[in-house]
């Protein structure tokens, strides 16, 4: 029979798999479009096992709360080109599995991937997608929040989420300021929540490399200690999430700009991830 190039064309948008392995699965279902899709998911087991050594950079976030905002969520799920990341399949199967994981609750990606989805599992249904697209995909992080209100926020492109835990505060005006803090988080990249929750090997490394530019600058011992210990500071300012200027407004700190919306309304966590990261 003939199968036309746009029949072809239509399954590779569908499933993101490659045009040779759109054509053949075609042929060997007579044409027929859910026989094709199924005949290409047959084939993850095995592609599955010749891809292992691959790298799978590419991929998705997936992010959102709970009904109640008080958990969210949010994992990566990656693959090995930005083609099939876009594809309806791809897109699809996280957002199936990011409800199978709000629904659950699963405490690592292990337990994640052994839930059910439809009549299989979470690995099964990729292992599936893998025969489809004819690429590996595989979840590479996963995490959750849980706290008096939480937001998800994920960044254009959905390369990068970032989920903001906070207490002291309910109601619209507190997801409307958590929503900017997340941005914030995403844009920002800060290092911890505040100066205390910084790692020491981190404020050893940052002090010793301020301390060599000071004297490099010809300061004296006694004026580089206080020199070295104000560009701490200032690393602490533009590093850790409570102390960063607020990027709606640089007039006030984001903890400063979160008590404006409720006295005590505080950030307790944070996650930001990426795909890649």
């Amino acid at each position: 029979m003939v199968i036309t190039a746009q029949e072809v064309a239509a399954l590779r948008q569908k499933t993101g798999a490659g045009m040779m392995d759109c054509k053949k699965a075609l042929i060997e279902s007579g044409g027929d479009f859910e026989k094709a899709i199924d005949f290409l998911r047959k084939k993850g087991q095995k592609i599955l096992a010749d891809r292992a050594a691959y790298h799978a950079g590419e991929g998705a976030v997936f992010a959102c709360a709970s009904s109640n905002n008080k958990q969210s969520f949010l994992l990566v799920i990656n693959c090995e080109t930005d083609f099939v990341a876009k594809s309806e399949l791809f897109v699809t199967l996280g957002k199936r599995i990011l409800e199978a994981a709000v629904a659950h609750n699963p405490i690592s990606i292990a337990t994640l991937e052994a839930l059910p989805l439809g009549n299989q599992t979470v690995q099964a249904a990729m292992v599936a997608a893998t025969g489809t697209v004819g690429e590996k995909i595989t979840i590479s992080a996963y995490e959750t929040l849980t706290a008096e209100v939480t937001v998800p926020y994920i960044h254009t492109g959905n390369r990068l989420a970032a989920l903001v835990a906070l207490e002291g505060g309910q109601g619209e005006d507190v997801l409307a300021a958590g929503k900017d803090v997340a941005m914030q988080i995403a844009a920002m990249a800060p290092v911890a929540l505040d100066k205390d929750q910084v790692d020491s090997t981190v404020v050893e490394r940052e002090s010793a490399v301020i301390h060599a530019q000071v004297i490099a600058e010809g300061f004296d011992s006694n004026k580089a200690e206080k020199i070295t210990q104000g560009r701490l500071n200032k690393f602490f300012q533009d590093n850790t999430l409570l102390q960063q200027p607020f990027v709606k407004n640089n007039k006030l700190t984001v903890a400063q700009y979160l008590k404006t919306v409720a006295p005590t309304l505080t950030v307790t966590a944070f996650k930001r991830i990426g795909v890649g990261a």
